[in-house]
C-alpha cells in the first residue's frame, strides 16, 4: 500500500449527499455507521433499506464495505466504504441466529450495552456492573465464529475486561478516551486499556466534546497530546480515531439515543444538563473534511510520518483485514 488510508471507526451524522461529499473532499476512506441504538431488528432492516438507497443514488462517493479489501478499493476509487455497525444488541433481540444474519446483511460492530444493562453485560452507567451473562458469552463465541466484531464503547469496566478474556479474537473499543485524562463515565480506565491492548484489541479516540477536557473548548493540541500519552504507554500501534461525529443530527437525536423506548425522563449520563442536546462541536474539527487537522496535530506532538498514518487509518486497516471474516478451523 503506496499510502495508508483515513478510516474513522464511529459515526452517527444525519447522512445527506453534503456529508458524502464532505467525506471524498476529505479523502475518508473508510467509515464505522451506527444503523442501530434501541431498533428491533425489523426496524433496523428499515434503516438498511435506506443506506441500500444511498448506495443506489450516490455511486461514486459511497459503497457498501464488508473487509479490508474494500478499503484498497475505496482509496483508488476515491470513494468511502461503509461499515455498519449497531451501539446496542437490541437488533438481535434473544436469538442467537440473528448473529449470522447480521453479519451477511453487512454488519461488522456490535456494541454488547449501552450505556444501560441488556441481556449480554453492564453498561457504563449502571451502578453495579454484572459483568457478561450467559447469554453474553455465547453471544460472544457466535460472533467470534462469523466474524462481528465485539465493541465495548458503552460498557463497564468489569463487563469489558470479562469481553475481553471471553472473546478469543481481538475486540475493540470504537469510541472512547482515557478516563485518566478525562473522567466521563464512558472513557476508559488504565486497567481497561492495558488488557485491550495487551490483547490486541483496538480502540479508536472520541471527538465527541463530553468525551474531551474542556469539552467543546478542547484545542487540537491538548486532544493530540493526550493521544501521544496513550501511545506511549500502550504501544501505537492498538490506536485509532473513532471520532463519534454526530453532524448535522437535531437535539431530539439525543433523545432517542439516550432514552430509546425504556425511559419518560431523559438519561443525561453524563451527569449534566449539558447532555441534553448536542454540545457544539469542535471548530478544528466539526466534518469529515477535517481530518487533516488531527494529521497534522500529530505531528505537532512528535509523531513520525508513518505513526500519523498508522493512527488516522493504518491501524484500522489491519483490524479489519483480520476481524471481518469468518473463523477457519
Amino acid at each position: 500500500m503506496s499510502e495508508a488510508p483515513i478510516i474513522d471507526c464511529l459515526q452517527y451524522t444525519n447522512w445527506s449527499e453534503k456529508i458524502f461529499r464532505e467525506m471524498q473532499a476529505g479523502g475518508v476512506h473508510g467509515v464505522h455507521v451506527t444503523i442501530a441504538y434501541h431498533e428491533t431488528f425489523r426496524e433496523m432492516v428499515l434503516n438498511l433499506e435506506q443506506w441500500n438507497r444511498w448506495f443506489e443514488q450516490y455511486p461514486d462517493l459511497i459503497f457498501l464495505g464488508k473487509n479490508g479489501n474494500d478499503i484498497r478499493r475505496a482509496q483508488a476509487e476515491n470513494r468511502t466504504a461503509i461499515f455498519f455497525g449497531f451501539q446496542n444488541p437490541s437488533p438481535i433481540e434473544d436469538d442467537l441466529g440473528l448473529i449470522e444474519i447480521c453479519h451477511t446483511l453487512g454488519v461488522r460492530f456490535m456494541q454488547l450495552t449501552y450505556n444501560n444493562q441488556s441481556l449480554l453485560a453492564t453498561g457504563c452507567y449502571e451502578e453495579v456492573d454484572t459483568g457478561v451473562t450467559r447469554f453474553g458469552r455465547q453471544v460472544i463465541a457466535e460472533m467470534n465464529r462469523v466474524g462481528l466484531v465485539v465493541d465495548m464503547s458503552h460498557s463497564g469496566d468489569l463487563s469489558t475486561l470479562q469481553a475481553i478474556e471471553i472473546s478469543e479474537r481481538p475486540i475493540a473499543i470504537t469510541h472512547a478516551n482515557p478516563s485518566d485524562w478525562h473522567p466521563a463515565l464512558r472513557n476508559k480506565s488504565d486497567e481497561v486499556i492495558k488488557a485491550l491492548t495487551q490483547s490486541g484489541g483496538m480502540m479508536g479516540f472520541s471527538l465527541y466534546p463530553h468525551h474531551l477536557k474542556g469539552k467543546s473548548a478542547c484545542s487540537l493540541n491538548d486532544f493530540c497530546q493526550m493521544i501521544a500519552h496513550a501511545a506511549d504507554r500502550y504501544g501505537v500501534e492498538h490506536f485509532g480515531i473513532g471520532s463519534d461525529l454526530c453532524q448535522d443530527q437535531p437535539d431530539e437525536i439525543v433523545t432517542w439515543m439516550r432514552n430509546g423506548r425504556w425511559s419518560k425522563k431523559l438519561d443525561y449520563g453524563e451527569g449534566s444538563a449539558a447532555a441534553a442536546g448536542f454540545p457544539p462541536e469542535l471548530g478544528w474539527f466539526d466534518n469529515n473534511g477535517h481530518f487533516s487537522n488531527i494529521s497534522h496535530g500529530l505531528g505537532d506532538v512528535g509523531f513520525s510520518s508513518d505513526e500519523v498514518s498508522a493512527i488516522m487509518g493504518g491501524n484500522w486497516l489491519r483490524f479489519y483485514e483480520q476481524s471481518f471474516e469468518p473463523e477457519v478451523k
